[in-house]
Formats: C-alpha cells, sequence, structure tokens
C-alpha cells in the first residue's frame, strides 16, 4: 500500500469519527451551544481543553521554531504552560462562579455596561480571528502535504470538515470531538518522537533521550548537536544568543494570554461546579505537558537528522548531491514536501550538491569563498514542516507517517473549532441578544450563532491564505492581543472594587488599539504585505518585537483603568458586594478571635 493510501484512510478514518461524534452530541439549545449543558466532567474537560489549547501551533509549528533557533525558543514553553497555571490559580474558578456563558457577558454585568460588553466582543473577536489565521495556516501545511495539493487547496479543505462539526456541534459536539481530537494527536506526537529518540539515543523517552548520547557519534546529543550547527556557522543551539529584555517580555505576554483566551476559558463554563473548573486547569496541564515535555526531544532531533542528511560525511566533507536527493529514498521526502511550495533547494554554483550553512555568518563567508560555494542552496525551509516531515525525514514506518497526519489536522482543527466557537458566541449572544434582540427566541438564536460561525470560517480562511508568519508566531501575536485587551479586565473585574465601567472601557480600549498599532507598524496594516514601517529584527521600540508587546499593552491597560476609574464616579455598592461574593467561598464567615 502506497504512503498516500495509508494518509487518506488514516486522515478519512478521523474526519468520520469527528463529524460522527458530532452528529451524536448535536448541540439542541444555546445551553448545550455555549456550555455543553455544563454537564461535562472534569477530566473529560481536561482533556478538551488540552486538544483546544494544543493548536497547530502547537503541534506542527513550536517544534519548528525550536528545532531552528534552540534555547531562546523555549520561551514558547514556558510562557503558554505558565499561562494555564495562572489561569487554574486566578481566573477560572471565579468564572465558573459568576455562573455566564461568554467572557463578554461577565465584563459587561461586571462593569455594569453594555459598552464595556460591547468592548469586550470587539477585544475578543480581533484576538480570535488572528489566533484562527494560525490555525488555518496549520490546516493548509497537512492537508496540503498529506492529500498531496497545494497549500490554498489544503486550507480549503480543512474549511469545509471544521464547518462540517462545528457549526452543528456547538460547545457540545466540540467538546467530545476535541476529546477524541487528543487522543489522535497526542499519539501521533508521541509515538514517532520515542522511535525517533530509540533511533538516535537508545531511550524509548524523548525527554531523557534528548540529554543522552548520540550512539553514532558517541557525544552526548546536544554537544554533538551544537558543534554541528556551530560549524555551520548558525548559533549554539543551547546557548542564549536573543535579547534578555524581549524574551522576558514575549514569555510574560504569551503567559498573561493564555489567561485571556476567550475560547480557552469558555472551556470553564461547561462543567457543573466551581471545584471542577479548577481540576479541568489541572488535568488540562496534565494532558498538556505530555506533549510539551516531548516537543524540545522533537526539536532538537530533527534538527540533527535534517543537519546529517544534508551533510551525510560529516561538515568538513562534501555535502549531499543532487543525484542522492533524486535516487535515495531516505530523501524522497524532500521531493514529497517541495511539491507544498514550502521547502526549495537550488544548486547555486552548479557542482551538483547542496549546501546548508548559514551564509550570513563571516566565518562561513570566508569558508565559502575558498570552496567556490555560491550562498546557502537550502533556499526554503518553512518552520511549519518540521514535525509533519520529521517521521519522513527519520524514514520511519508508513502509518506512523499516517498517524502524524491525522494527528497534525487533529490539533489545527479542533483549536479552530474553539476559536469559531468563541466568536459566534459572542457574535449571536453578547451583541444580537445582548445588545440589539434582547427577545431573540432560542431558536432564533441558535440559528445566529450557526450563521456568525460559517461567517467566521470564511473569513479565517481568507486570512489563512496569507498568514503574517508562521503558524505559531501568528499565534504569538494573538496572545499579545488578549494579554493587552482580554486579561487586565478579567482581573480587575475578579479583584478590584476600585475600577469602575468607565476606567474598564478606556484600559480595554488603550491596551487593544496601542497593541494593534504596534503589531500592524511591524507586520503589515491588516496583515497586508510590504505595508510595515518596521521588522522585528529592526523594532521600534528598542529591542520589543511585535510578539512581546502584549506585556506593555497589558500595563497600559492597567494604568489607563486606575487613573480614568480614579477620575471619575466610584462603583457602586452592589457591584463591590456582587465581586467580593464572586471571590469569597459560600457560607465564609469572619474571622473569630479565640
Amino acid at each position: 500500500m502506497d504512503q498516500f493510501t495509508i494518509n487518506l484512510l488514516f486522515v478519512g478514518a478521523s474526519f468520520a469519527l469527528y463529524i460522527g461524534i458530532a452528529i451524536w452530541a448535536r448541540a439542541g439549545s444555546t445551553s448545550e451551544f455555549y456550555a455543553a449543558g455544563r454537564g461535562i466532567h472534569p477530566v473529560t474537560n481536561g482533556m478538551a481543553t488540552a486538544a483546544d489549547w494544543m493548536s497547530a501551533a502547537s503541534f506542527i509549528s513550536m517544534a519548528g521554531l525550536i528545532a531552528f533557533t534552540g534555547y531562546d525558543n523555549s520561551t514558547y514553553l514556558m510562557g503558554w504552560t505558565g499561562g494555564y497555571v495562572l489561569l487554574a490559580l486566578l481566573l477560572a474558578p471565579y468564572l465558573r462562579k459568576f455562573g455566564k456563558f461568554t467572557v463578554s457577558e461577565f465584563i459587561g454585568d461586571r462593569f455594569y455596561s453594555p459598552t464595556a460588553r460591547l468592548v469586550a466582543v470587539i477585544c475578543l473577536i480581533v484576538a480570535s480571528l488572528t489566533y484562527v489565521i494560525g490555525q488555518m495556516t496549520g490546516v493548509g501545511v497537512a492537508f496540503g502535504r498529506f492529500l498531496e495539493v497545494d497549500n490554498t487547496t489544503g486550507l480549503l479543505i480543512g474549511a469545509v470538515v471544521v464547518f462540517a462539526y462545528a457549526v452543528f456541534g456547538g460547545m457540545k459536539g466540540v467538546t467530545y470531538t476535541q476529546v477524541a481530537q487528543y487522543v489522535v494527536l497526542i499519539m501521533a506526537y508521541t509515538i514517532p518522537a520515542v522511535f525517533i529518540s530509540l533511533q538516535l539515543t537508545g531511550n524509548p523517552i524523548p525527554g531523557l533521550g534528548l540529554f543522552g548520547t548520540d550512539q553514532a557519534s558517541g557525544e552526548p546529543l546536544l554537544a554533538r548537536l551544537d558543534q554541528i550547527v556551530r560549524e555551520l556557522g548558525f548559533n549554539e543551539y543551547t546557548a542564549h544568543n536573543g535579547d534578555t529584555f524581549n524574551m522576558m517580555l514575549f514569555t510574560l505576554s504569551l503567559m498573561i494570554g493564555t489567561a485571556g483566551l476567550p475560547h480557552v476559558i469558555m472551556r470553564f463554563f461547561t462543567v457543573p461546579r466551581v471545584a471542577d473548573a479548577r481540576w479541568s486547569a489541572g488535568w488540562a496541564l496534565v494532558f498538556i505537558a505530555l506533549l510539551y515535555l516531548t516537543a524540545p526531544a522533537v526539536g532538537a532531533m530533527a534538527r540533527l537528522n535534517i543537519t546529517e542528511q544534508f551533510w551525510p560525511n560529516g561538515t568538513d566533507g562534501e555535502a549531499v548531491s543532487l543525484e542522492t536527493i533524486a535516487d535515495d529514498p531516505a530523501y524522497d521526502w524532500m521531493a514529497t514536501w517541495q511539491q507544498t511550495g514550502l521547502l526549495g533547494w537550488e544548486d547555486k554554483n552548479g557542482d551538483g550538491r547542496i549546501q546548508y550553512y548559514n551564509d550570513a555568518s563571516p566565518a562561513m563567508q570566508e569558508k565559502a569563498a575558498g570552496e567556490g560555494w555560491s550562498g546557502n542552496e537550502l533556499t526554503n525551509f518553512n518552520n511549519d514542516i518540521l514535525v509533519l516531515a520529521n517521521p519522513e525525514i527519520a524514514n520511519l514506518p508508513g502509518w506512523v507517517i499516517g498517524l502524524v497526519a491525522a494527528g497534525g489536522i487533529a490539533a489545527a482543527l479542533s483549536t479552530a473549532a474553539g476559536l469559531l466557537l468563541a466568536i459566534s458566541s459572542a457574535v449571536s449572544h453578547d451583541l444580537i441578544k445582548g445588545r440589539f434582540k434582547p427577545d431573540i427566541s432560542e431558536k432564533g438564536e441558535l440559528l445566529s450563532a450557526r450563521i456568525a460561525m460559517a461567517i467566521a470560517i470564511v473569513v479565517a480562511t481568507y486570512l489563512g491564505l496569507n498568514p503574517p508568519g508562521f503558524a505559531a508566531q501568528t499565534v504569538a501575536l494573538a496572545f499579545g492581543l488578549a494579554a493587552a485587551s482580554i486579561f487586565p479586565a478579567l482581573m480587575m473585574g475578579i479583584f478590584s472594587t476600585k475600577v469602575n465601567n468607565r476606567g474598564a472601557v478606556a484600559g480595554m480600549l488603550a491596551g487593544l488599539i496601542v497593541t494593534l498599532v504596534y503589531i500592524f507598524l511591524h507586520k503589515g496594516w491588516f496583515f497586508i504585505p510590504d505595508t510595515n514601517s518596521f521588522t522585528d529584527a529592526d523594532p521600534l521600540l528598542g529591542t520589543i518585537k511585535s510578539t512581546s508587546f502584549g506585556a506593555v499593552g497589558a500595563a497600559i491597560n492597567f494604568a489607563v483603568a486606575y487613573i480614568v476609574s480614579g477620575m471619575t464616579k466610584p462603583v457602586p455598592q452592589h457591584i463591590q458586594e456582587l465581586v467580593e461574593s464572586v471571590r469569597i467561598p459560600r457560607g465564609a464567615g469572619a474571622a473569630q478571635d479565640h
């Protein structure tokens, strides 16, 4: 059986499973569409949350960014995992106790303002749409390769599948679909990692193999990788080479952005009790850790495998020949990925070999001049393909490649569905019912939610055709927007009785607008290519990249909210009592002097 047929079997079987679950668990009421009837068990919810969370950015893109940067991109792991701790401790139980369907509804009621609710909807839609661009990018990459079609066609196929199960299933259908998707994606991520770790180090646990010995050279695996990339003019894999201040801001932006993402917070509205919200977050961390503890090993081992394929005789020997790439089955992955447009090479000096090295390094420029090289000949290696190509690079069995195909697609689809559900809920429940037509029937609200989701899928698909970066980079921008706009409003809404409606609105608008403008200045206005004034390599403010600005935007949000609140009317007494009741356990009495 050829690889294409194997891929079709795995992907087709997973699609049938997801759509079957969506039909079985179809939402029949607004409660089921928005919050799955508040009847999801914490373990089930934790697994669904993990799938919702481990998007195309985590599954497809993160290991690629780590592989080609090394230690400095461990910020993705630290920020995203740390954010769940914040969410579990500071937000999830209190928001569940408040008992609303959406984040915007909480903000509107807490800040006793329909304007605050409207601004929260705008912030939610902007952050979620930016996030879903990254998911659709991953969908296009995965479908394009494994169905052997171009990137655009793959993206369109993925959009149709999301539409089929998310629009009809709602939160109830999406929850149980995401449980199935988690099982698929975690197997697809860890099984190839186990195979590759055994090949390179003899250790079946990738996280331990990362710190083990490379069997081919007898050296520690990371030391061997450091040596190879250094000899090719790249930065050492395990060294810190970036700006520390920007690294700290980026990590903080990812952390508070995680805690402010509406599609993640919505998952904690689906459990029966407040205590279950905490347990859900704890279980989600356990399920997420299975992938995140494996990702550094996947990145490092893939980088070593790729480099050694291009330099099969060592960095002092000859580079791989075009003849070998064409004839050796171990290099078949290059031809198949070349068809997607995400991998490319060129024999610039006509010597019949492909020299892969850092041609920006002065030392390598000197060596290249002596060797007769004409620059780096691996002209295109999209970071987003690394995890999907990894089993092929390591020459693993066809069924493993098919499993990875299903896993990569599951990761992208699960998060895309959660984001689209957050957007549709904001439009139908917060805008249409909450502001424009309060007397709408339940059937009408359900219909408007599905129409809103369908429109959001079309917009996300269009934007996904021209993303502003790799999947994980695009997602990082969304985290910055959530960090700057939604997270501060939630924190002040739960833990402060000093911030009033005017302060909340001013803070959210200030954080969102400043962050959005900073991103557009670096990524192009509305992500239109070639309309940017700065780049992340040469940012506007010191060393602060667009992906790191969310933490600055959050600080601006907090400052503006408190300043405006101090200059306007205080929070009404009944709202202060509401905030206290949400934060203090029911039945708690005053302290007694013994």
